[in-house]
């Protein structure tokens, strides 16, 4: 390794100095390894276009050239004396997580990625450790490191290093330039027909995330939120009724139609709803469209007043509906056994499964979702009883199908699908074993929302509640089609797997008689294309919510 640091990184180059060189020749040769050796997930996927070798030479020595320039105008804006090692170490190590990612899950890095990593929490990153990580990082990231800080740094005056720090990044520019102009043509149709490559282009992806997310969402983090439905009034069916509501939705958690049993699938990865579909009161929908391909994009955008086309998918400017149906009178209670609401549930009483200690149930600082039914009845005894005399609409966010770590979403016990993979890195994986890791989720949450189904059925029975339920995934997952793998993909070119998910609706017999909505009607729309802008308006009409923010025309239960 002593040998090949020396020929890649001569070892006396300064970042600056009177009487040594400039700052280009300590950032030349870190740009040329970070083109090269960080993305070599991108030169795989350019290589996997096929084309003729001459043709492949050419885009990968033209894009090889770009990323190369891109690069030296990065470190060379960067190279004062002070910020040079911290901020070149910073980008070599997220190259080398990028690098990773990249590879292993066909992953690529936008603003939505970006902030998706931003949110996650322990429990998630726990999951994406590995061996393989951990040997990416270090042959990535190794050597460079090792260097960056090998080197002295001599400092010049201010102004001469500003002179050759903007010498520096006019040169990496007009490498730029030059290499862009003689392969403008390769290059333009290689990145219209092949949008994605842009976002694997390493480090530079992050940092235009980065600044993107910046000045996209934080002027909208400090504004307050701008009121919804401030008219929101409970409709006729209260005046005098017999028994309040109780609607239970489920969102569930990377969750695809394709692997979904009611939805056609092969395999009985539905078996419990199946039953309950032929009692005639639970409906199907085969062509549902998530808003994102992510949890931080899709969650808010479920309870969004917005549609996806109005900017439902951007950082949260209006109140949702939970503050709607909270705002009209109604007991509203989250709980959650993910990472947590996403902002939807700020104002609204709720909580997380994080605080119980149930055997069987949780375990190593998680539960599985069955933990949400826990305690049940106590946590919406605890509401306020004129909201809760009035209705309860219950939200329970589901640990679902998160990967990469399937086999842990499952107890031992409910495992239909053997052999199943066992590891986070899933390319590591037998095809057949990855796809039972991830049905036997897809069982269990089928077991998961049975056990819900009963809970609401025996409180139907009781007369305490008029009760419902409706079950939406917030997004789908990749298993390794096309090379890709979990989900994330920017959703302009983003695999039908991860936007085509699975969502039921059950009525008891004394809602359906409430709301006037019967389950006949349901089934005869079941194939229409919907998506998650049905969401908010289809609560808002199934409650007997009245408010000029609802648009019958996305109410699936409109009668």
């Amino acid at each position: 390794m002593a040998l090949f640091s020396w020929l890649v990184f001569p070892r006396r180059l300064y970042l600056g100095s009177v009487s040594g060189p400039g700052p280009w020749h300590a950032v030349w040769p870190l740009a040329l390894w970070l083109a090269v050796v960080g993305n070599v997930p991108l030169w795989q996927r350019v290589l996997g276009l096929g084309g003729q070798p001459s043709q492949q030479a050419v885009l990968l020595g033209g894009l090889g050239l770009l990323v190369w320039g891109g690069t030296v105008v990065l470190l060379s804006l960067l190279a004062w004396p002070r910020v040079y090692r911290p901020a070149a170490s910073l980008l070599v190590l997220v190259a080398a997580f990028n690098t990773h990612f990249m590879g292993q899950y066909g992953a690529v890095i936008d603003p939505t990625m970006l902030a998706n990593v931003v949110h996650t929490d322990a429990r998630e990153v726990r999951d994406l450790l590995s061996p393989a990580l951990l040997f990416t990082v270090l042959l990535v990231a190794g050597v460079p490191l090792w260097w960056i800080w090998r080197q002295p740094l001599r400092t010049r005056p201010w102004l001469a290093q500003t002179g050759r720090n903007a010498g520096g990044a006019v040169l990496g520019l007009l490498v730029v330039v030059l290499v862009t102009l003689l392969s403008y043509q390769s290059m333009a149709s290689l990145m219209r027909n092949h949008k994605s490559l842009r976002y694997m282009i390493n480090p530079l992806n992050s940092v235009y995330a980065a600044t993107r997310l910046a000045v996209d969402q934080l002027p909208k983090q400090v504004k307050a939120l701008q009121p919804v439905g401030e008219d929101a009034q409970l409709g006729a069916t209260y005046a005098q009724q017999a028994r309040p509501p109780l609607l239970v939705l489920v969102v569930g958690e990377t969750a695809r139609a394709q692997n979904w049993g009611l939805s056609g699938y092969a395999r009985p990865t539905t078996p419990a709803l199946a039953r309950w579909q032929a009692q005639g009161d639970l409906v199907n929908y085969s062509q549902v469209q998530s808003c994102g391909t992510n949890t931080q994009v899709s969650v808010p955008c479920l309870f969004s007043p917005l549609t996806r086309a109005q900017g439902g998918n951007t950082t949260a400017e209006h109140e949702n509906l939970l503050d709607v149906l909270q705002r009209a009178g109604l007991a509203v209670l989250w709980l959650d056994n993910q990472s947590g609401c996403k902002g939807v549930c700020a104002r609204v009483p709720n909580a997380t499964t994080s605080e119980l200690q149930l055997p069987g149930l949780c375990e190593g600082g998680e539960c599985f979702d069955e933990a949400l039914l826990h305690g049940l009845d106590e946590r919406i005894a605890a509401l306020d009883p004129q909201r809760r005399a009035r209705g309860v609409v219950l939200v329970l966010h589901t640990m679902g199908s998160h990967g990469p770590a399937y086999f842990k979403r499952t107890p031992t016990s409910r495992k239909p699908f053997v052999p199943e993979c066992t590891s986070n890195t899933l390319s590591d994986c037998a095809a057949e074993e990855l796809v039972n890791a991830y049905d036997n989720t897809l069982a269990y949450t089928d077991h998961f929302l049975d056990q819900t189904l009963n809970w609401l059925q025996q409180r139907a029975a009781a007369g305490t509640h008029d009760t419902g339920l409706i079950y939406l995934s917030d997004h789908g997952e990749s298993l390794g089609e096309n090379g890709l793998y979990l989900h994330g993909v920017p959703y302009a070119f983003a695999p039908q797997q991860q936007t085509h998910v699975p969502m039921v609706t059950w009525l008891s017999p004394g809602l359906q008689q409430r709301t006037g909505v019967r389950s006949d009607d349901l089934r005869a729309r079941a194939d229409q294309a919907l998506s998650h802008d049905h969401l908010f308006h289809s609560v808002l009409g199934l409650m007997d919510v009245r408010t000029q923010v609802y648009q019958p025309n996305l109410d699936l239960f409109q009668r």
